[in-house]
């Protein structure tokens, strides 16, 4: 696989990394922890001259300490062995930007190539896995005071509808809910008078990107039985000892549609079943949004599980040794 850097050169001696993603409840973690376990045998790291593999968290949520069930969290048993970064690095009372976590995940990148390792990013944010892969920089836009007072007047529905007018590709991707990150995209657009960020796809690395896709009947099962696995498994106990910790209502609006809705549950905004039944429909949506952002990358090579006869790993795995050969 060959890509063009800046100059047009080639990029076969650049550091390679894969990209496992997809939209919630598609199986990005088992596989990417599956493909590290294959790629640490000694006969595998002999015949292709690596030193195993280390996985990079791709999810904004997941960031965060204390947001386990709800964001979906690979558990330690889970991770059979594999060092995962990106991962619990965060208070969730606190703000973690994207640039906070390019920063971070670059470093980690370099880090697991210093060892001599593959670099696997596994997540179903768009806009973080883009952060990492390309030649991506922010605009430096301070907070703008004025700007922001007049914002807090508007709901989440007037902010989304002005990001839609002013950058319909933000628009497609971000949380329509989540009135910080609206009113920083808008904020950015205001201070710079673009769109917010211009993406470089200008590659930081040799990047293999696998998606995993689902029809959508069988993926819209596959959240339904995620969302009762998560419920059971104590969520609304997760977001009610994360509030006691300190954790404020307003942030829990902003850690994504699990905690907003059963923080409003918790609030008596909404009963147990219209919390269950807003988060199955909304979570469907985030999932088509997720699908609306990788669309658009044309070298995305898509795994459909329900039509393979093999296993996602069976079928993925000689994928990355062609590509690591």
């Amino acid at each position: 696989m060959q890509k063009s850097g800046k100059s047009g050169r080639s990029m076969l001696n650049i550091p390679k990394v894969v990209v496992i993603l997809g939209p919630n409840s598609s199986g990005k973690s088992s596989l990417g922890v599956s493909l590290a376990v294959l790629l640490g045998y000694e006969k595998t790291k002999e015949e292709l001259n690596i030193n195993g593999a280390e996985i990079i968290s791709a999810d904004s949520r997941q960031t965060y300490k204390g947001l386990d069930i709800g964001s979906g969290k690979i558990t330690k048993k889970e991770m059979l062995g594999i060092p995962h970064h990106m991962i619990d690095v965060a208070s969730p009372k606190k703000t973690f930007s994207v640039v906070q976590y390019q920063k971070y995940a670059k470093k980690a990148v370099n880090n697991i190539l210093g060892l001599g390792k593959l670099p696997i990013i596994v997540g179903g944010t768009g806009f973080y896995v883009d952060s990492i892969i390309y030649d991506m920089s922010f605009p430096a836009a301070p907070p703008q005071m004025k700007f922001r007072k007049r914002l807090e007047k508007l709901n989440a529905s007037e902010l989304f509808e002005q990001l839609k007018r002013l950058d319909p590709e933000r628009a497609k991707d971000i949380d329509k809910h989540n009135k910080r990150r609206l009113v920083r995209a808008l904020e950015i657009i205001e201070y710079t008078g673009k769109p917010v960020p211009q993406i470089s796809r200008t590659y930081e690395y040799d990047v293999l990107k696998i998606g995993i896709g689902f029809p959508k009947s069988v993926l819209k099962e596959r959240i339904s039985k995620r969302l009762n696995k998560r419920l059971d498994n104590g969520m609304v106990e997760e977001v009610k000892s994360l509030h006691n910790s300190g954790v404020s209502w307003k942030k829990m609006d902003d850690l994504g549609l699990e905690y907003r809705y059963v923080s409003h549950y918790l609030r008596r905004m909404i009963s147990y079943e219209e919390m269950r039944k807003t988060l199955f429909a909304e979570i469907q949506k985030f999932a088509k949004r997720q699908m609306t952002w990788f669309k658009r990358d044309k070298e995305i090579i898509w795994i459909n599980p329900s039509s393979i006869k093999e296993s996602p790993t069976e079928k993925v795995f000689p994928i990355v040794k062609e590509f690591l050969s």
